[in-house]
């Protein structure tokens, strides 16, 4: 999702910055919605909106034991898949691309979930709201890249974000990222390599070519290995003290 080219309302202000975030995505709408996803909405939404500033505890009926965010859902594929096969954890998913939202509403209907609440937003306006540890998981899969070099600065994986994602995250919890554009990869390993909060687990070539065996390959994944640019998966521990 590329966004305009005009920069002159946005800031390079760090996660929680009170200034307006530099947004890391482009359009919050595509194609027109279609009269059921239309429906979906207004049956389902704002019951699974949650709203800023976060309040774990009222948004799950309880303080959740057990916590996975993921940042960009898309479609909604590997969110309600992992929610559905993890019925005892709780999940949060931010997405801002309202046809996404949609979709992911009828994966919820379908699968009959109950512990998945919805963002539709940038996912760091929620970061204040969750306490330190309180993360068990980080799903972050086929951010956009911003191809553009002028554009780079609006990339999610920044030291910023890291450094937010290992508060976040519980001594040994994941950060697990994937990306099928080959600059954005060399962008990723570039920074999270050097972040003394992470280290990455792979030992094999297969652990980062191949699917994790929990997850499950999007459209958008399935999309790209046809079209020649298969997907990249890195998975990061969270280091219980700073290298």
């Amino acid at each position: 999702m590329i966004a305009p080219d005009d920069d002159s309302n946005e800031t390079d202000e760090a996660p929680g910055s009170p200034r307006r975030l530099l947004h890391s995505y482009g359009r919050r709408r595509g194609r027109k919605l279609k009269p059921n996803q239309t429906a979906l909405l207004e049956k389902h939404l704002d019951a699974l909106s949650v709203t800023t500033p976060l309040d774990l505890a009222a948004t799950f009926g309880r303080m959740p034991e057990r916590l996975r965010l993921e940042i960009g859902f898309g479609g909604g594929e590997h969110l309600a898949h992992q929610a559905a096969n993890n019925p005892d954890v709780s999940f949060l998913g931010a997405e801002p691309f309202m046809n996404g939202v949609a979709t992911m509403l009828r994966h919820f209907e379908q699968k009959g979930l109950r512990n998945v609440r919805l963002y539709r937003g940038d996912a760091r306006e929620l970061f204040s709201g969750i306490p330190d540890g309180a993360l068990e998981a980080i799903y972050v899969l086929h951010p956009d890249p911003w191809p553009k070099a002028r554009h780079n600065k609006r990339r999610l994986i920044q030291k910023p974000f890291l450094d937010q994602a290992r508060r976040m995250l519980k001594p040994g919890g994941e950060l697990r990222l994937a990306t099928d554009d080959p600059d954005y990869l060399i962008w990723m390993l570039q920074r999270v390599l050097i972040h003394p909060g992470f280290e990455w687990t792979a030992r094999t070539a297969d652990d980062w070519r191949l699917i994790p065996a929990d997850a499950i390959e999007t459209r958008y994944g399935i999309k790209s290995r046809l079209e020649g640019r298969p997907a990249t998966f890195l998975k990061l521990r969270r280091r219980e003290t700073a290298a």
